[in-house]
């Protein structure tokens, strides 16, 4: 979680950490993040999108990039191109294959799931008129496990 926080945050954009089953105050702050917690995290990943977007839209911003803890390899400057980006939604891609992060600004917000385990994948793939694609270096796979880990290099 640490490295993806470190990696968003050297982009130099104001960074949230939507946290539920564990706790991940003191990491988000340490790191100068802000920490958002989601009492309703059992209910599926779509509560804490709505959950981060709802925090970022109450301090005043019409635009989210969204993007997983679980994903140290996204570079900064991925974070950087798609803040750049100039669409209703931005996706980053690797190798041409969409990943994360999503860039995502406020009027698609509402059109979002808002319960179960998805976040803006079907969006996507619902209104194509709204997504351009930013080409990303650095890797969006998961590092979910000791294996994942063991296997990982920055």
């Amino acid at each position: 979680m640490a490295w993806a926080i470190d990696a968003a945050l050297a982009s130099g954009l104001p960074v949230y950490v939507v946290h539920g089953a564990a706790d991940l105050t003191e990491v988000a702050r340490e790191r100068g993040a802000i920490a958002v917690p989601n009492p309703r995290h059992a209910e599926g990943l779509a509560t804490s999108l709505h959950i981060g977007l709802d925090a970022v839209g109450l301090d005043g911003f019409g635009v989210a990039i969204v993007g997983l803890g679980d994903q140290p390899g996204i570079l900064a400057r991925t974070w950087s191109a798609l803040a750049a980006a100039r669409s209703p939604i931005a996706v980053a891609t690797y190798d041409g294959e969409r990943g994360n992060p999503v860039r995502l600004e406020a009027q698609v917000w509402p059109l979002l799931p808002v319960g179960g385990d998805e976040g803006a994948r079907s969006l996507l793939l619902e209104r194509p008129d709204l997504v351009t694609e930013v080409p990303s270096l650095g890797s969006p796979a998961d590092v979910d496990t000791p294996s994942d880990l063991e296997g990982w290099t920055p």
